[in-house]
C-alpha cells in the first residue's frame, strides 16, 4: 500500500437502526443510504430496520449468489423497483424476470455484439474530442461548471454516438440531464415512508413531475428511434438497427414502436446513468488526490509517448483502470439489487416470508470490515497485479452477478478508461465546498448536491 492513498473519501454516516430511520424520515431526501445502521457494514445477513414487509439486508456472498442465481425462480426484481422504472423504460429486459426476460434477451443478445469494443472505440473517441474542445472553452472562460452535469452529458453522447449512430444535441442532452435528475431525485421507489408502512405489490404513485420527465426523456429515444425506422436497407448498422432487426425465435414477431423505446432506453439508461454516476465520483477522487491524478498522468504519458489513446492502449493503463474498479468499489453505480420473494422460503439459515424485500447492497459488500482492509480507504493499489485485490470471492460486485449481470461491464470499463486517461491528462479539476459533498442512494449512488467545480488545463499539456 502506497501511503499517497490514504483518503478517506465521504461516507454516509453510521448510527444505530432507529437512529438511521429517524434521521432518514426527517430528511426527507429520499436517501437509502441514511438508512443503513452501522451493523450493516459488518453482518453476513440481518433485518434492515422496521418495515412492514420485512426488509432483509444480504452481504454473505455465498447467500447472495444464491439469490440472484435463484434456481427456482421465486426471488424477481422487486416490485419496488419495477414500479419506479417501468414508466421509463417499460416492461424491458430490465426488469422483466422468467420467461419473458429470456425471450427479450434471445432477442437483443444480437445487438450486444454490436458493442463490440474495437468497433465502437472509435465513437467514444469521438465523442470526448469534441467535449474535449468544450471543456477548453469552459478553461478559457473560468467557468463553474457541474461535474455531474458533465459526465452525464459526455457519456450520453457516447452511447447516443453507439447506439443510434449521431452524436447527441447539446440542447437534448441538456434536458435529458435535467429530466434524469427529475427522474431520479422524486421517482417514488425511494419514497422512505412508503418502503416502511406498504405491504408488497402496493401499487406505485409516481408524481406528475417523474411522470413528465418519463414522457420528454421517451419522447426523445423515440426521436432517435424513428431516424432507424425511417430509413433505408442497410443505412445503419448499429444497436439500434440489430435490435429493430429482432424477432422473436417462436413467433417472428419483431418488437413495436414503444417495444423498441423500452429496450434501448435500458441501453441509454444503464450506458449513460450509471457510467455518468461512476465517472462523477472518480474525477471528484482525483481531483482530491492530485498526486493520484499526477500517477495516472505519468501512466498515460508512458504508454502513449504523448500521441493518442488506441484501444490498445487501454490495456496497458492498468493504474488508470485501477482507479476506477477502486471507484466502482467505494461509490457503486447501482447501490442496491432488491429482490421480493414471491413466495415464503429459506436463504442459509435465514427464513423468509413471502413478500419480504430482499436488499442486496454493492454499497455495504464493498465496505464491508470482513471483506476489505481498511474499507473506507480509498486505495488504487488493492486493484494492482501486486495488490490484494478482491480477497473474498463474491464481495465486489459493481455490474452484478448471476445471470444477470450487466453485458455492458466491458464497454462501461474501456470507456471509463479512456475518459479518465484523456481528460485528467488534458486538465485539473477544481472542487468547490469539498467539505459538503456526500453520497446518497436513490436509483444510483449520486453525490446529494451537485458537485461544482471548475477547470483548467494542466500546465505540462497545455505547454505541449
Amino acid at each position: 500500500m502506497d501511503d499517497r492513498h490514504e483518503f478517506t473519501p465521504p461516507r454516509a454516516s453510521r448510527l444505530p437502526s432507529v437512529l438511521s430511520l429517524a434521521r432518514t424520515v426527517w430528511r426527507g431526501d429520499g436517501d437509502l443510504l441514511s438508512l443503513l445502521p452501522g451493523e450493516a457494514f459488518s453482518m453476513a445477513a440481518g433485518e434492515l430496520g422496521f418495515s412492514r414487509r420485512s426488509i432483509k439486508l444480504f452481504n454473505d456472498p455465498e447467500l447472495v449468489r444464491q439469490i440472484l442465481q435463484d434456481s427456482e425462480g421465486i426471488y424477481p426484481k422487486s416490485d419496488l423497483m419495477v414500479g419506479a422504472l417501468e414508466r421509463l423504460i417499460g416492461d424491458s429486459i430490465f426488469v422483466s424476470d422468467g420467461p419473458k426476460w429470456r425471450r427479450q434477451r434471445a432477442m437483443i443478445d444480437p445487438a450486444f455484439s454490436k458493442m463490440r469494443l474495437n468497433l465502437a472505440f472509435s465513437s467514444m473517441q469521438a465523442a470526448v474530442a469534441d467535449y474535449t474542445q468544450r471543456l477548453n472553452a469552459a478553461a478559457d472562460a473560468g467557468s463553474t461548471l457541474s461535474l455531474d452535469q458533465v459526465t452525464s452529458e459526455l457519456t450520453a453522447d457516447i452511447i447516443c454516438r453507439t447506439v443510434f449512430s449521431t452524436s447527441l444535441d447539446t440542447e437534448i442532452s441538456q434536458d435529458v440531464f435535467e429530466d434524469f435528475v427529475i427522474f431520479e431525485r422524486n421517482v417514488a421507489q425511494v419514497k422512505i415512508w412508503r418502503l416502511i408502512v406498504d405491504p408488497a405489490w402496493t401499487q406505485v404513485e409516481q408524481d406528475p413531475e417523474v411522470l413528465a420527465a418519463c414522457e420528454r426523456i421517451r419522447k426523445h429515444l423515440g426521436t432517435l428511434t424513428d431516424t432507424h425506422l425511417n430509413a433505408a436497407p442497410g443505412e445503419y448498422d448499429d444497436i439500434a438497427s440489430a435490435v429493430i432487426a429482432a424477432r422473436d425465435a417462436d413467433t417472428g414477431e419483431a418488437f413495436t414502436r414503444e417495444g423498441l423505446i423500452d429496450q434501448l432506453g435500458v441501453f441509454f439508461l444503464a450506458g449513460h446513468e450509471t457510467s455518468a454516476s461512476a465517472l462523477t465520483w472518480a474525477f471528484y477522487l482525483l481531483a482530491m488526490q492530485p498526486q493520484v491524478a499526477q500517477r495516472l498522468r505519468d501512466e498515460v504519458d508512458a504508454v502513449t509517448a504523448g500521441g493518442d489513446i488506441s484501444f490498445e492502449a487501454i490495456k496497458k493503463l492498468v493504474f488508470t483502470r485501477s482507479v476506477f474498479k477502486e471507484t466502482l468499489r467505494l461509490y457503486p453505480p447501482i447501490t442496491f439489487m432488491p429482490r421480493v420473494a414471491e413466495k415464503a422460503g429459506q436463504v442459509g439459515p435465514y427464513k423468509i416470508r413471502k413478500g419480504a424485500l430482499l436488499m442486496i447492497a454493492p454499497w455495504t459488500m464493498h465496505r464491508h470490515v470482513k471483506y476489505w482492509d481498511r474499507p473506507d480507504t480509498f486505495d488504487p493499489d488493492r486493484f494492482m497485479p501486486d495488490g490484494p485485490g478482491e480477497t473474498t470471492p463474491g464481495a465486489y460486485i459493481p455490474f452484478g452477478a448471476g445471470p444477470h449481470t450487466c453485458v455492458g461491464a466491458g464497454f462501461a470499463a474501456v470507456e471509463a478508461a479512456l475518459i479518465l486517461a484523456s481528460l485528467t491528462r488534458s486538465f485539473e479539476f477544481h472542487i468547490e465546498d469539498a467539505d459538503r459533498i456526500r453520497p446518497a442512494a436513490r436509483l444510483t449512488t449520486r453525490p446529494a448536491e451537485q458537485i461544482m467545480m471548475q477547470v483548467s488545463r494542466h500546465e505540462a499539456r497545455a505547454s505541449s
